[in-house]
């Protein structure tokens, strides 16, 4: 084996090892009948325990910490060196794919092994963390496990109920975790020198070009606001048309400026309406009050504000010209996230080494590198995924293509840790 490569039969054999271990840990289930796996639910400790029992047969040191995160640590040539940290979560929405956030996991124990079969240390120590809470599921407050690792913890989160009343503090209790000493699991700066993230694409891009292998440039930023046209409600069958003050007619010229507007504003600008309801709501009474939601991502922050003000301004001509009014309220905001330079030059420069080519696109969805980015600098490798489909049963990796994803990923982990120029 060429130093710093994997062979094909070796990245085969890994991949094989992930592929089975996904369908084991989807067996970890609230739910027969299709996968959830939720923060600080038995499953998620049982999902926990296994592959703590995966990182230890890597070589690894294993603990879980005091936010319910499962963490490795392989340590580097001189004991107490700073660490590379790769991850991914180990939590799911409901009904969910078994490759979201596991496949990340489990191919940066691949990495691990790789070096544990060479009988390797690196300058640096390798960690790798299965984040407890990435997507938000039970308590609707999203990357707990990552904020963890941190230390950015709002206290207000411990009061946050579940759908059944039960508070964040009250479920770690219940597995065992004491809400006193969240504080613990943060990791000094000194200690971790970057981050590595795999994910499986949640797009078609790669798909689109036909390549297994992508790196990203940016987690793309967020706004989110509710938004309301109020016009006047009137009898369906005697308001002639000229005189109608439709606030869903309103909407609707404003969803169509919206969808052919963005795409022209920037290809790596996108923005939906998600929600539409209407009042009355009544087969002949004309809409008089339609509210509405918008989500706008981009993976900059200044072209995104740029889009949402041209949108806005446009609804609000759209009422105008209609005699109607237009409100909208921003509820949710979370700027862009650039991955370092550096990362995505080495993540290239792997990508490049096992597929011929590299390229570089954004991320539309968010990932637990947006809280590590506010401590260290973060690079992500994403995974073709076909369809693109996400948080669905449906998701699906061809095994040839995480083979390529582990030559990679273990490339480029010695690269970064300075083995390979």
């Amino acid at each position: 084996m060429s130093y710093g490569l994997m062979s094909a039969a070796q990245a085969a054999q890994a991949a094989a090892r992930v592929m089975a271990r996904c369908d084991q840990l989807a067996e970890i289930s609230e739910t027969p009948e299709f996968l959830t796996r939720v923060y600080l639910s038995t499953e998620h400790l049982r999902a926990n325990a296994l592959v703590g029992e995966w990182m230890a047969a890597a070589g690894m040191t294993v603990w879980q910490d005091s936010v319910g995160n499962i963490c490795g640590r392989y340590e580097g040539l001189e004991p107490g060196a700073p660490a590379l940290l790769l991850g991914s979560h180990l939590d799911t929405v409901r009904n969910a794919g078994r490759y979201d956030g596991m496949l990340g996991v489990l191919t940066a124990i691949e990495t691990v092994q790789s070096l544990q079969a060479e009988g390797k240390r690196l300058p640096l120590a390798v960690e790798i963390v299965g984040f407890g809470d990435e997507e938000g599921t039970r308590f609707g407050i999203t990357l707990l496990g990552s904020r963890g690792i941190t230390g950015t913890w709002p206290e207000s989160w411990l009061t946050h109920p579940d759908g059944n009343s039960i508070t964040v503090a009250e479920a770690m209790a219940d597995v065992g975790l004491d809400a006193g000493a969240i504080q613990q699991a943060a990791r000094e700066v000194k200690e971790i020198v970057a981050y590595l993230e795999l994910h499986i694409e949640q797009g078609p891009c790669l798909e689109q070009e036909d390549l297994p292998l992508g790196v990203v440039t940016a987690i793309n930023g967020a706004r989110r606001l509710n938004c309301r046209f109020v016009g006047e409600a009137g009898h369906a069958g005697t308001v002639p048309m000229t005189h109608r003050k439709d606030a869903l007619a309103a909407a609707a010229e404003w969803m169509v400026f919206i969808e052919q507007t963005t795409p022209k504003y920037s290809p790596q600008l996108v923005a939906t309406v998600g929600t539409l309801q209407c009042s009355p709501g009544a087969v002949n009474v004309i809409p008089g009050d339609v509210a509405l939601t918008l989500d706008v991502r981009g993976p900059e922050d200044r072209p995104l504000a740029e889009l949402l003000s041209v949108l806005l301004t446009q609804a609000e001509a759209i009422a105008l010209r209609r005699g109607l009014s237009f409100s909208a309220d921003e509820y949710y905001q979370i700027p862009a996230t650039r991955c370092d330079e550096g990362l995505q030059a080495a993540l290239s420069r792997a990508v490049t080494q096992v597929q011929g080519r590299s390229l570089s696109l954004p991320s539309g969805a968010g990932h637990d590198a947006i809280a590590i980015a506010e401590r260290w600098p973060v690079g992500m490798l994403f995974v073709r995924n076909e369809r693109g489909i996400s948080h669905h049963p449906s998701e699906s990796v061809m095994e040839q293509d995480v083979a390529s994803a582990i030559q990679a990923y273990a490339r480029v982990v010695r690269d970064v840790a300075g083995e390979l120029r």
